[in-house]
């Protein structure tokens, strides 16, 4: 399930379609704005005013007609939310920290994977959280984060790209995932950095479902 269809959603969306994931549930309540070309490849200029979702269907559909997508035009609430998540592995490309910790709390309700991508300007940041293992989102953001940030296009890609890696990697279960790993790019420097992530003792939602 990849909650938003914008830049990082774009990104994901387009590396798991043509990898082969079989079922792919799309969720966005936003429609296509002059504003989002810059970053949201899947869209283009004849999409304005369409539903993210429907547009995000029908490219990835080109891309590849053997695997299923659902397109849910819904934005996430605390009262849809548990039927929209089900029992699909979590992509968060969202850019709304309220909907985020929506996501991380039906994450570690359901023991579900969460793969985590955020960006702002030319730098971005990605995890992967598995309940019960490593820290829960809500230990990773204390506080209250800024709204909307003017975001380079080129940023969701890389980090879409990193999420959409972790994605295929669980799947088929090769590799090292980017458990209690932070990895921060810089786009400015072109750099990555590596923070390790650990659980807040402290933290609400990871005791509520110990």
């Amino acid at each position: 399930m990849v909650a938003g269809a914008g830049g990082l959603g774009s990104a994901v969306l387009t590396y798991l379609t043509v990898a082969g994931v079989g079922r792919i549930r799309i969720i966005d309540g936003d429609r296509v704005d002059l504003s989002n070309l810059n970053r949201q490849t899947l869209h283009s200029d004849k999409d304005i005013g369409r539903k993210k979702v429907d547009s995000a269907k029908e490219r990835l559909e080109a891309l590849n007609e053997d695997i299923r997508i659902e397109a849910v035009g819904q934005m996430i609430t605390e009262e849809n939310v548990l039927d929209l998540v089900a029992d699909f592995p979590i992509v968060d490309a969202l850019d709304n920290l309220a909907a985020r910790l929506l996501l991380n709390r039906v994450a570690l309700r359901r023991n579900l994977p969460l793969f985590h991508g955020a960006v702002y300007g030319f730098e971005g940041r990605a995890t992967t959280m598995i309940p019960g293992q490593t820290p829960c989102l809500r230990c990773l953001y204390q506080g209250v984060l800024p709204g909307r940030i003017p975001v380079v296009g080129v940023t969701p890609a890389v980090i879409g790209c990193v999420q959409a890696t972790e994605v295929i990697k669980y799947i088929i279960g090769i590799g090292e995932l980017l458990t209690s790993r932070l990895l921060i790019y810089d786009g400015l420097s072109l750099r990555f950095s590596e923070t390790k992530l650990r659980k807040d003792p402290d933290c609400a939602e990871c005791q509520s479902t110990q």
